[in-house]
């Protein structure tokens, strides 16, 4: 499996695409906010020939969702996010304004994922894992096979995700990051929602605001 990383929007928002030998695509977080930022993502896809099977959201703040329309519109998959998350999705257009930009609503999610779900797509599996904290119906993707974390803005390269936005709260973060983040092997590679890529056992040890000591 490969992934291939877009940093979009006015938030410098992570936007990935994962695709296998099969060139099945899942598109994951598309904060793409304007037509140059559509056009590079489409035509990535086009390049390397692949077929979009699925649209996820690891969360439903509107830098993760600018794009969800664009996406859902040109390649006609459906959108899986966690049930907690919907109100924020449902709200976007009153936080798009909030923050000034421009921004087509979302169109419904076609399913609910949650805890211990498995996604399949070409040969790859992606298991789920419920971190809320940042949000409240935050999602990690995890594919055991090639080590590596999909979080969303759950854990950041030493940082985590904000908690004083409308549904976070501190405690439940710091629980999601130690009890279904930090039991990983530390060889896991953590891709996150902003910034740059990061390792479970860097992030385990190191992590200023939650860390476990040796």
């Amino acid at each position: 499996m490969k992934i291939h990383k877009f940093i979009f929007n006015f938030f410098g928002e992570n936007t990935y695409i994962l695709f296998d030998e099969t060139n099945q695509c899942v598109i994951i977080d598309p904060g793409c906010s304007n037509a140059n930022e559509e056009k590079n993502l489409a035509e990535f896809i086009t390049q390397k020939n692949l077929k979009p099977v699925l649209l996820l959201n690891t969360h439903c703040h509107i830098d993760h969702i600018l794009g969800n329309s664009f996406i859902k519109n040109k390649y006609q998959i459906p959108l899986y996010i966690n049930k907690y998350d919907e109100p924020m999705l449902t709200a976007g257009s009153t936080i798009a304004q909030m923050y000034g930009v421009d921004y087509t609503p979302s169109p419904k999610p076609d399913k609910f994922i949650d805890e211990n779900d498995k996604i399949t797509f070409g040969t790859t599996e992606l298991e789920i894992a419920f971190t809320p904290g940042h949000s409240p119906g935050s999602i990690s993707f995890i594919n055991h096979q090639n080590r590596i974390v999909i979080c969303g803005d759950v854990l950041f390269n030493g940082s985590i995700g904000r908690t004083d936005l409308p549904g976070g709260d501190f405690q439940t973060l710091e629980k999601s990051i130690k009890e279904k983040l930090y039991v990983l092997p530390e060889n896991y590679v953590v891709y996150c929602g902003h910034g740059s890529e990061t390792t479970i056992g860097f992030e385990k040890y190191s992590n200023p605001f939650v860390s476990l000591k040796h």
